[in-house]
């Protein structure tokens, strides 16, 4: 089993910036890729932003040029760098994983962390 653990989130005024984090715990697993998805009220849930295990990237369109997302050496923690905040960047934000079973590499099994609120206030 596989616990992720989101936090950095809250209240900022449009303009500014946050950091949110997210910790991988767990044992006998190994992570494929990690990414932040966002999900306002009555919308879809969106992919903001994908980092693999080779380190590659990907970002919508809506948040090239202002979100970045990396991971520590340890490859345990994942980070986004949100910078020039909207006020329709505010929804929560989740933690989602990718990972294989030590042993067992033919079954992807994806989880996911309980979410981090981030309002932008105008």
């Amino acid at each position: 089993q596989v616990q992720l653990v989101e936090s950095g989130g809250g209240l900022v005024q449009a303009g500014g910036s946050l950091r949110l984090s997210c910790a991988a715990s767990g044992s006998g697993y190994d992570i494929k890729s990690m990414a932040w998805y966002h999900q306002a009220p009555g919308k879809q849930r969106e992919l903001i932003a994908r980092i693999s295990s080779d380190g590659s990237t990907n970002y919508p369109d809506s948040v090239k040029g202002r979100f970045t997302i990396s991971r520590d050496s340890g490859k345990n923690t994942v980070y986004l760098q949100m910078d020039s905040l909207k006020p329709e960047d505010t929804a929560v934000y989740h933690c989602n994983a990718a990972t294989i079973r030590i042993g067992d590499p033919y079954t992807t099994y994806i989880y996911w962390g309980q979410g981090t609120q981030v309002t932008v206030s105008s």
